[in-house]
């Protein structure tokens, strides 16, 4: 089997570049060519359309002086910007091309960092909200990982506690699946026990001391539930 895998960091700035028609023709149909079957750079793609569709929002059309590009330059780098400037020409890019290039480069690392990816294809759903929807969690479970995703989408917890997570399935008592971290996204692994137990199971998130409850069994005010059902 011959060929590489491609570099991550590399995807992210060509996937920036497909969002802004940066690419040449042949570059830009082979790119939707991996689009079709790499559900990871379609990800990637959403991502920078997000990212680049607010951009423009509060600003208004102005026309630059001619010389601001070079006068920008100068001031940062000085007699080395001549050289520097016709070194980005020899590879025909113009002013805007280099600073989204720049742009591409400097923000690159943080789509490589964007937290645990909820599944392409849930088992299992929830929505876990406060009756004034303060507090929103979103839940999908996957059963091919075991791995239960949940995105905090508002609401926090209030200094010096913590948010936690249980299932309650039936009649039996409340199951602690952790303690919500501060990140919005994070996953749980879910034990075969407890993956029986999510259909027609509910979700439930309880205010309780820094760290989580000390006695395995909520000790604070529940704060949001859900019902569990298949995606």
């Amino acid at each position: 089997m011959s060929g590489t895998a491609s570099d991550p960091n590399d995807d992210v700035v060509l996937a920036g570049e497909y969002t802004l028609s940066l690419l040449p023709e042949d570059e830009a149909a082979a790119f939707e060519a991996r689009l079709a079957s790499e559900p990871e750079l379609r990800r990637i793609c959403a991502i920078w359309a997000e990212e680049f569709s607010g951009f423009a929002d509060d600003v208004k059309p102005v026309t630059p002086p001619g010389d601001v590009l070079t006068r920008v330059e100068m001031r940062l780098f000085g007699e080395s910007a001549r050289e520097g400037r016709s070194l980005w020409q020899r590879f025909g890019l113009t002013g805007l091309a280099v600073a989204v290039l720049a742009v591409l480069l400097f923000v690159s690392s943080d789509f490589l960092d964007q937290g645990p990816v909820p599944p392409e294809a849930p088992t299992y759903t929830a929505e876990v909200a406060a009756e004034d929807r303060s507090l929103v969690i979103e839940a999908a479970y996957d059963a091919e990982t075991a791995e239960l995703y949940v995105e905090r989408l508002t609401g926090e917890a209030e200094e010096g506690r913590s948010l936690e997570l249980w299932l309650i399935a039936g009649e039996n008592a409340p199951v602690s699946l952790g303690v919500l971290p501060e990140d919005e996204r994070a996953v749980f692994t879910v034990t075969p026990e407890l993956e029986s137990a999510l259909p027609g199971g509910l979700l439930a998130i309880s205010d309780e001391p820094e760290g989580g409850s000390p006695t395995g069994a909520p000790t604070g005010a529940v704060l949001a539930t859900g019902p569990i059902t298949g995606a």
